[in-house]
């Protein structure tokens, strides 16, 4: 968080040290400038009438026109001498200036005093017969006081700071409470989805976290459902072996003839489980080895037809928009068509493949005139061992939803319009 912090306070210190460079060094200097300029062309206007009109009376009216007209208050005090001259010094660049104009607007000696008075600028002016004091308004000279203007500059940037922070905190806050969801859920505790908050990049961080975690958990009940199956399906072929060979002679001469029935049942038990297993061992493995490419859909379509039709399915047409493209698994989009028509050819049912884009999503749609399945039971059918179907694992959907869901898609069941079942893959390209 402090780092962030500084990224965001550094910038705007230095702004505003650029800000105030600018000001102070152009425009406080430039109308400082033309301020002193001003007072100082007053100044020597008048001491040319003082020098010009010598009489007490024209001095006095003089010093009256001067303070109504310029708002200088000038009193002339014959004899004096001054004590000291040049100038006190003030912030910013208004004595400076104003010493210099008036070496170059008058050729007396002079003093200048900012500290006696905060409101009013004492000039003290050296002539042959004595000293004309000019008491000149200080807000004449003085553009404003600079420690306003840093002060402003300041405080401005350490409220926004301070609304920086606030927000930065909020949003880190949320970060971390990512963070350490990520982290229990990586020591194995379920501590449940998390809610979505902070800046659009967090949520967005936070939904993928949530889909993942409920991947994971659905993959690992998944796997754990299988392991758990794997027993109970060998189980019964197990036993039927075990009766088998219990049954078999011990001893003496037997007549292979009347065993061959025996043999036929646990070849085909044998053969069942290994059908089991291979089916076992194909939703274990997954198809995460395997590096998507472009794919032809309309070139797939047509490789799983033929495949399906040489085992004995009824393909009544495939159609696919043509020059469809698709970045995808080969082996694993293979797969899981063939076991979606596999299940059709188990019915006896006829099968229409097609494929078109729509935005930026590729819908693969596999109908058939089946039975279907009901309403009600087709979210259960995606479940290990729910399917129930004769001579199947009851992973076939399972499967297939699982390749589905690893290529960022979705799949759905619905009624074909040949009142059979019809299967709606959508994927994204």
């Amino acid at each position: 968080m402090v780092r962030s912090l500084l990224i965001v306070l550094i910038p705007m210190l230095v702004t505003q040290g650029i800000a105030l460079e600018l000001f102070y060094g152009n425009y406080l200097r430039v109308m400082s400038r033309r301020l002193s300029e001003g007072i100082a062309s007053e100044i020597s206007f008048s001491l040319d009438l003082l020098e010009r009109y010598h009489g007490r009376g024209d001095r006095a009216w003089l010093i009256r026109q001067a303070h109504t007209r310029t708002q200088l208050v000038m009193e002339w005090h014959p004899g004096d001498h001054l004590g000291k001259l040049g100038s006190t010094h003030v912030v910013g660049p208004m004595d400076e200036d104003l010493v210099h104009e008036l070496q170059s607007a008058i050729a007396y000696p002079f003093f200048i005093d900012w500290l006696k008075d905060p409101h009013t600028v004492f000039i003290s002016i050296q002539l042959p017969d004595g000293v004309l004091s000019v008491d000149t308004p200080r807000k004449r000279l003085d553009v404003g006081q600079l420690w306003l203007f840093v002060l402003w500059a300041l405080g401005s940037s350490l409220l926004l700071f301070a609304i920086a922070a606030a927000f930065m905190r909020n949003q880190v806050r949320t970060i971390r409470r990512l963070a350490n969801a990520a982290e229990q859920f990586g020591l194995g505790r379920d501590i449940g989805p998390i809610r979505p908050e902070g800046a659009r990049e967090v949520r967005q961080a936070a939904i993928a976290f949530n889909r993942m975690q409920d991947r994971i958990f659905r993959f690992v009940s998944q796997r754990t459902a299988v392991l758990a199956g794997v027993s109970h399906d060998l189980r019964t072929p197990l036993t039927r072996l075990r009766l088998s060979l219990a049954m078999l002679p011990r001893s003496g001469v037997v007549d292979a003839g009347l065993l061959r029935e025996d043999f036929t049942d646990m070849i085909a038990d044998v053969a069942e489980m290994e059908r089991m297993i291979e089916g076992y061992l194909s939703f274990a493995r997954g198809e995460g080895a395997e590096l998507p490419e472009r794919l032809d859909v309309g070139s797939l379509l047509e490789e799983v037809a033929g495949s399906a039709a040489r085992a004995g399915t009824m393909v009544r047409s495939v159609s696919c928009v043509p020059g469809l493209v698709l970045e995808a698994r080969p082996d694993a989009m293979r797969r899981m068509l063939t076991n979606l028509v596999e299940n059709a050819r188990r019915h006896n049912a006829g099968v229409w493949l097609s494929a078109y884009d729509e935005g930026n999503t590729v819908i693969i749609e596999i109908d058939d005139d089946g039975p279907g399945i009901a309403p009600d039971r087709r979210e259960d059918v995606f479940r290990a061992f729910a399917s129930g179907a004769r001579g199947g694992t009851g992973l076939g959907l399972t499967i297939v939803r699982d390749i589905v869901r690893a290529h960022g898609g979705d799949i759905r069941l619905a009624t074909s319009r040949m009142n059979g079942l019809s299967v709606r893959i959508v994927l994204p390209r």
